[in-house]
């Protein structure tokens, strides 16, 4: 599972990401918190699957992705727009742009910042070790996010990844 300090700076870049699309402070400190509470669920999956050094089964790959609905449930309470925003992250943070993620969803059927929680929490895998691969460096990172534009992400959120990368390479390079 992820450090909470992992989960933090990823949170952190969601907030700053949605800023720059031009969420409003409120809303965009509402996806930070969303973004740390994305992956709650993991907390209910096996320690056997979620520490495994190597590729999942598809049994395993098909526990995994419980994670999701595991973690809306667990945060089925929480009320109001943060709730509803916080049940939505939880549940859809796998999709892709096109379709192709956990559930089919796509972009265009899911409010925007399902999609910036996304790009941070990817990049943040990326960049940090996990059992079943090394951390990358950050060069590579950043242009595995910019090949996935149009895929799993949209182009218009990669160029303004990107452009934060640029703008602020420091606070990228302070994120391991």
């Amino acid at each position: 599972m992820n450090s909470f300090s992992e989960d933090k700076a990823g949170a952190r870049l969601a907030e700053i990401l949605a800023a720059r699309q031009g969420f409003s402070p409120a809303v965009a400190r509402q996806i930070r918190t969303a973004a740390i509470l994305h992956d709650i669920g993991k907390q209910k999956i096996p320690a056997v699957i979620l520490h495994k050094p190597g590729k999942l089964d598809k049994r395993e790959f098909e526990v995994i992705k419980t994670h999701t609905t595991l973690g809306a449930n667990m945060l089925a309470n929480v009320q109001g727009d943060l709730g509803a925003m916080i049940q939505n992250v939880c549940l859809y943070h796998h999709e892709w742009h096109n379709g192709a993620g956990y559930w089919g969803k796509s972009a265009e059927e899911l409010p925007a910042y399902i999609q910036i929680v996304s790009i941070s929490d990817v990049f943040m895998a990326l960049i940090n070790q996990r059992p079943y691969k090394s951390a990358w460096p950050l060069e590579a990172a950043l242009i595995y996010i910019q090949n996935q534009a149009g895929t799993q992400f949209s182009r218009e959120l990669v160029n303004a990844f990107l452009s934060l990368a640029e703008s602020d390479g420091q606070f990228f390079a302070c994120l391991r």
